[in-house]
């Protein structure tokens, strides 16, 4: 017979409180096992961490908790994070449907996108990183893996390139997750934002390097003096970044430290010499200006009505991203700006399908952990091993939590209150942790399970997430020694 309530089937003591903690470490345990070792695609290792995830959401649940509760809080949370999910996918489908709508065709022009260090360069780093601050919810890597393959550049190393575009992220979509993580801890937004600036501008410089070696791997050659002129370019990005931080609201921050270098790129690489091509620049640059218009008036709006069942989640209003990118995409279409405006846009619905999915059940696996309790139980756990060394677990922790709930307001609204409770305990300044925790967790989105499952369903050759994350290793380390630098120099 099952028990009357959950709270019996724990175990007393010390070895119950580790049978608990194994519990709930197991569904993240298999998800990287299973990720890391290549033993199964992104679907597949979510559906297997899922079903762990229930016996360690149910363990993680108040004393006392029924088995008729216990059973309506799966059930509310799969809704939660359904809801959830719709956002981001609307917005992924949308920048898919904007694609479709504004690309140019490859085999009408076979020599327009040549691969090239500086084409790279600015389609991940620069246009990336612009879309991403504009829109959100990956939508710059979708992006920029879009322009990469429009050079013939595909596999593992294009999902990488493409995942570059996803290290502003604290300012992605106009910042929300900054203001959610700053309101759950009672501190204003734009000072969490002007702590996680420092330490991201710093990661900027060296994503140079970075991309250098990815663009080794493409086999496409970065001279010396291109490298110098790229490492100019991230130094102005980092510098805009920090001064908009301090001198405009933050949410125009990442929009302004991208776009402004991009500008200057786009007319290095491809100046107008004369009248003609002037009205086919201005042609090209419409639809995007178009949509950042369209995004930025709708971000003005104030008490725009939303679909809100839950209080304690972000509604989903007639203003939202996805919405704008919807119509503005619609509207494209219905222009014809391409041949075959109905075939382009079954072709971005169809391609949308599996990373739609993959959205689905990470958000759904994220919700159950943090919902339940069992994320915060596990950075509790850590803290308190480390001891001393405790002020050290809030970089990589805020890394593992943007990894798992695969954005910057899942991250900050999982473990923000724990951060800055971790930092208050440990005795840092009160802005230290939140900010550290918000630029940790914000980098860990953009290379999470969920985005990387994402790039794997739109790259559709076989790419797995362990191998983007190999690539990648020298930029998540670099997360986590840029925190440890800025906890040891003022904490």
């Amino acid at each position: 017979m099952l028990p009357s309530t959950l709270a019996p089937a724990r175990a007393s003591g010390d070895h119950g409180a580790a049978v608990v903690l194994f519990l709930q470490a197991a569904p993240l345990l298999l998800l990287v096992g299973l990720l890391a070792t290549g033993r199964a695609g992104p679907l597949v290792a979510c559906l297997a961490a899922l079903a762990l995830a229930v016996p360690a959401a149910l363990v993680s649940l108040p004393a006392g908790t029924g088995i008729a509760a216990g059973a309506q809080f799966l059930a509310e949370e799969a809704l939660r994070g359904a809801f959830l999910a719709a956002q981001p996918i609307g917005v992924v489908v949308g920048g898919l449907l904007f694609h479709a709508a504004v690309a140019r065709d490859e085999a009408a022009s076979p020599g327009a996108a040549a691969p090239s260090a500086r084409r790279v360069f600015a389609a991940t780093l620069l246009a990336g990183n612009f879309l991403e601050s504009v829109t959100g919810f990956a939508v710059g890597a979708v992006f920029a893996l879009s322009t990469l393959r429009g050079m013939g550049i595909g596999g593992p190393v294009a999902g990488a390139m493409a995942l570059l575009s996803l290290s502003t992220v604290p300012w992605g979509g106009l910042g929300p997750g900054t203001a959610l993580g700053a309101a759950l801890i009672g501190m204003p937004a734009q000072a969490i934002a002007q702590v996680a600036a420092w330490p991201n501008a710093v990661w900027l410089l060296l994503l140079g390097p970075v991309l250098w070696r990815l663009c080794a791997v493409a086999r496409i050659e970065v001279t010396p003096r291109e490298k110098a002129a790229q490492l100019g370019l991230l130094a102005a990005m980092a510098a805009i970044l920090l001064a908009c931080n301090y001198t405009l609201p933050f949410e125009v921050a990442g929009i302004l430290a991208a776009g402004l270098p991009l500008l200057w790129t786009l007319w290095r690489l491809d100046p107008p010499r004369d009248a003609a091509t002037w009205r086919r620049t201005l042609a090209a640059m419409a639809p995007y200006l178009v949509l950042t218009a369209a995004l930025l008036a709708a971000r003005a709006v104030a008490g725009a009505p939303a679909l809100k069942p839950w209080a304690d989640l972000p509604g989903f209003a007639i203003t939202h991203v996805a919405v704008v990118l919807w119509v503005v995409s619609g509207v494209l279409l219905a222009a014809r700006l391409r041949p075959h405006p109905g075939r382009n846009a079954l072709g971005a619905l169809r391609r949308a399908g599996r990373p739609a999915l993959a959205m689905l059940l990470y958000v759904v696996l994220a919700r159950l952990l943090a919902g339940s309790g069992a994320a915060e139980a596990l950075a509790r756990a850590a803290a308190e091993a480390l001891g001393p060394l405790a002020p050290y677990a809030v970089p990589p922790l805020g890394l593992l939590s943007g990894m798992v709930t695969g954005s910057n307001v899942g991250s900050n609204a999982a473990l923000m209150t724990v951060q800055a409770g971790l930092g208050e305990a440990a005795g840092m300044p009160e802005w230290l942790a939140p900010g550290l925790h918000n630029f940790a967790g914000a980098a860990g989105a953009g290379m999470s399970f969920g985005v990387t499952a994402l790039i794997c369903g739109l790259l559709a050759d076989g790419t797995r997430p362990a191998q983007l994350w190999r690539l990648l290793a020298p930029s998540l380390l670099a997360v986590v020694v840029i925190g440890w630098a800025c906890v040891w120099l003022l904490a």
